[in-house]
C-alpha cells in the first residue's frame, strides 16, 4: 500500500517540488490549495482546493474530505512573507502573517490528528529568519514573528505528540528561488524539496522537535 503525503500550498512553488518529488517517489500525493494548477492536478491523486488554511470552516471542510484517510506524513507549506519598516510597520500585514505562518498550521495539524497514526510525521516548513539568535540584519517584522512563533508551536507539538509516536521537524528549505522572493534564490525548487525530503527521512522520535536547514545543519532558535 501506498505511503500518503498531504501538502498545504501544493500548487506551486516549494509545495508543488515536494508533490512532485513525493509522486516519484510513489506516494500517494494529496495536494490542498485555494487554487489549484496544471502542474499539481498531474501528480496528486487527490487535490482539495478552495481551502484558506486560516479559516475554520475550511479547516472542517478539509477534515470532512479527509475523513477515514490515514496521513503518513503532513508537510505544512503555505507560508506568506510580507516586508514591514520600521516607521511605517502595517500591523494588519504582521497579523496576517502570523495567522498564515503561525496558526493555520496549527490548526491544519490539530485537526489532522485523527488521520494520523504511530510512525506519522509532521514537517513545518518554517524558516531561520524564525531564529532569534540568528537575527543580525533586523526588520521583516511579521515574517520574523511569524516564523518564531511557528518554530515555537512546532516544538509544543513534537513534545505532545510524542506519546503518540508522531515525529514533528521544523524545515528551513533555503533561499528558494520562487515567487515569494520574486524568483531571486539561490536554489530551485527542486533543490529544495530534495532537502527537505532528507530531513523528513532522518526525522525520529529521537530528533523530533528540532530546527533544521534543509541541508542538514542544525539551526539556533
Amino acid at each position: 500500500m501506498k505511503s500518503t503525503v498531504l501538502i498545504t500550498g501544493a500548487n506551486r512553488g516549494v509545495g508543488l517540488a515536494l508533490a512532485e518529488h513525493y509522486f516519484d517517489a510513489g506516494y500517494r500525493v494529496l495536494g490542498v490549495c485555494r487554487q489549484s494548477s496544471e502542474a499539481l492536478d498531474c501528480v496528486a491523486d487527490q487535490v482539495v482546493e478552495g481551502i484558506d488554511i486560516t479559516q475554520p470552516d475550511d479547516i472542517a471542510r478539509l477534515v470532512q474530505v479527509l475523513d477515514g484517510q490515514t496521513l503518513d506524513l503532513l508537510i505544512n507549506n503555505a507560508g506568506l512573507l510580507r516586508d514591514e519598516s520600521l516607521g511605517s510597520l502595517d500591523f494588519d500585514s504582521i497579523r496576517e502573517q502570523m495567522e498564515i505562518n503561525a496558526y493555520a498550521p496549527m490548526r491544519v495539524a490539530e485537526a489532522l490528528i485523527p488521520n494520523l497514526k504511530q510512525g506519522s510525521k509532521i514537517a513545518n516548513i518554517t524558516s531561520r529568519m524564525g531564529s532569534i539568535a540568528d537575527n543580525d540584519s533586523g526588520g521583516r517584522y511579521g515574517y520574523r514573528a511569524s516564523k518564531a512563533a511557528l518554530n515555537a508551536l512546532g516544538k509544543s507539538l513534537a513534545i505532545d505528540l510524542k506519546p503518540r509516536g508522531i515525529a514533528v521537524a521544523q524545515i528551513h528549505p533555503g533561499y528558494v528561488q520562487t515567487r515569494m522572493v520574486n524568483f531571486g534564490g539561490l536554489i530551485s525548487p527542486q533543490e529544495a524539496a530534495l532537502g527537505i525530503a532528507a530531513r523528513i527521512e532522518a526525522l525520529t522520535l529521537d530528533n523530533s522537535g528540532g530546527f533544521w536547514h534543509s541541508n542538514g545543519e542544525s539551526l539556533p532558535w
